[in-house]
């Protein structure tokens, strides 16, 4: 019985964590909201933790309160850090096509492909590289993430060449991160081709949606 108790939880605390993240479609037109977020998601998350950090009933209670609190801090700071980081991504965007999207716990920069990239090819158009060097500007001003660039085509043609396209797409892009100053090492490209879309295939509308590339950008503290 003890053990389902902890269980129970344990298991509330994981919903409030996964329930406490917006959607990632979500516009970043209010940073109380997206604060509130990153609180609700350590508060959960540290609470979680803490229910793991005691022998007795009362010993997990008070792990999980401290947890809680330890956590809901945490996440508040990391909260306001993106807020802030997001506005000043989107302020110096050029295109006004790219979407920068809060998602509570990450920024996902959203570059549809068509101004990234001419049909079949995997070099970046002129235009985009300032936007991709105010990119990186801001990369090296919030130094503690991590960086993942993530190629996505629509599934015009086979799954294998989309999946090869999307990979070179995504290193195109994290090579103008790298030369205009970011680390590499915080830079991970990842080819999804056709698996990940955001709309539908079957119209040409929903297929430019899923030509993209997204940069992901996740804290770590």
């Amino acid at each position: 019985m003890r053990i389902l108790k902890v269980t129970t939880l344990a298991a509330t605390a994981s919903l409030l964590a996964v329930t406490a993240c917006t959607s990632v479609d979500t516009p970043t037109n209010d940073p109380n909201a997206r604060q509130g977020e990153g609180i609700a998601l350590g508060a959960a998350t540290g609470a979680l933790f803490g229910l793991l950090g005691g022998k007795t009933k009362k010993e997990r209670r008070n792990s999980a309160l401290a947890g809680a609190v330890i956590g809901g801090t945490i996440g508040g700071v990391v909260g306001s850090n993106l807020d802030k980081q997001a506005a000043e991504l989107q302020a110096s965007m050029g295109d006004g096509r790219i979407q920068i999207i809060n998602a509570g716990d990450r920024l996902i920069v959203r570059m549809p492909q068509d101004i990234l990239f001419a049909v079949d090819s995997t070099t970046v158009a002129p235009a985009l590289r300032s936007d991709l060097a105010a990119v990186a500007a801001n990369l090296q001003r919030y130094p503690n993430s991590t960086v993942e660039v993530v190629g996505h085509t629509d599934s015009t043609g086979s799954s294998a060449y989309n999946l090869n396209l999307s990979q070179r797409r995504a290193d195109a892009v994290a090579a103008i991160l790298i030369a205009n100053g970011t680390s590499p090492s915080r830079i991970r490209t990842i080819g999804r081709g056709e698996d990940a879309p955001l709309a539908t295939n079957l119209t040409a509308a929903g297929r430019a949606q899923n030509r993209r590339v997204e940069i992901i950008i996740r804290p770590t503290g």
